[in-house]
């Protein structure tokens, strides 16, 4: 038989269901109370005019300075940034997607020796291979000129990632000849103001493209890349990612000294030589600041060529490059 009992049409949804189903609080047994386990003794009365004194007065700390290191404005979270096409145009460099130019034919010869060089070393030090140094002995040689071809040239690979790491610490140009905006970068990952690099790279529009500006400037570069800390950040770098192929542009050998400092981190280095400019004793000179590198090949910049002639000249294991 049904119960037409009269059913609660009012109250919370957990009063009516508990009317539906007999659990009313009526219903439910109500627990004793609980007896305490040991007498408590009762706080002592005090008289209406009797004064209430604390036995000692309260000490108040005096506020404690917390010291708060600087920090940068940074975005946690990786940007891309946009790559200037006509930019690069315009600077006569590799524009990605573009139409294979002759520049673009040369550095495939350049990146083509660098990624066999690679291969031989690797078994030595596998993080290391992957790491490339590309400097010059004076300024105006075209080392990033020479740096941001050879990172466009090795992005069209199809197994790796390039990252761009401006190292030229003084005078800074990477992102400015891509026209992308600057930011925090490796400097300030050294001095600790930014705990990560990999916080600090910015992706490309251009696949497989990666670059780390070079951040807040300092009057001590050299020491902070001979610091325990740097070898770590920067041997991180290629260890992050083992398809990473880090490249930095550093500053001239013969005019600042963190070149010669970040050659004993990278397998390789790629010395760029201007035609008609560079002297044999400045070349000599700055082969020798990088005794740290076993590897040091020599590309040769502004090279003007005739139909028919030598495509390389008589500086040894050196690469062509047309002129600019």
């Amino acid at each position: 038989m049904n119960d037409h009992t009269p059913r609660r049409l009012t109250g919370s949804l957990l009063e009516r269901a508990a009317d539906i189903y007999g659990l009313t609080p009526q219903a439910r047994p109500v627990p004793a109370p609980v007896a305490p386990q040991h007498d408590v003794p009762a706080a002592p009365k005090l008289a209406e005019d009797e004064p209430f004194e604390l036995e000692a007065p309260l000490a108040i700390e005096e506020p404690v300075e917390v010291f708060v290191p600087r920090t940068v404005d940074w975005n946690p979270v990786r940007r891309t940034v946009t790559i200037d096409r006509e930019k690069l145009a315009e600077a006569g460099m590799i524009v990605p997607g573009a139409t294979v130019t002759a520049l673009a034919e040369e550095f495939r010869l350049v990146k083509r020796q660098l990624l066999n060089t690679s291969r031989t070393i690797r078994a030595q030090d596998e993080d290391k291979s992957r790491m490339i140094l590309v400097s010059s002995a004076k300024p105006n040689d075209g080392k990033t000129f020479c740096a941001i071809n050879l990172a466009l040239s090795l992005a069209a690979e199809k197994d790796v990632e390039i990252l761009l790491v401006d190292a030229d610490f003084a005078k800074p140009d990477i992102l400015n000849q891509l026209g992308a905006a600057d930011g925090p970068g490796l400097l300030d990952v050294l001095t600790g103001t930014v705990a990560s690099a990999e916080d600090c790279i910015l992706d490309t529009d251009v696949p497989q493209l990666s670059v780390l500006p070079a951040g807040t400037k300092s009057v001590a570069d050299t020491e902070l890349l001979s610091s325990e800390r740097a070898h770590a950040i920067l041997d991180g770098l290629a260890a992050a990612n083992p398809r990473r192929i880090v490249i930095f542009d550093s500053p001239p050998i013969l005019a600042a000294s963190p070149a010669s400092v970040l050659a004993s981190h990278v397998g390789q280095v790629m010395l760029v030589v201007r035609a008609d400019k560079t002297s044999e004793s400045d070349l000599r000179e700055a082969v020798a600041l990088l005794d740290a590198c076993e590897q040091v090949q020599l590309v040769l910049n502004s090279v003007s060529f005739q139909p028919g002639g030598r495509r390389y000249g008589g500086y040894g294991a050196y690469y062509g490059e047309p002129g600019q």
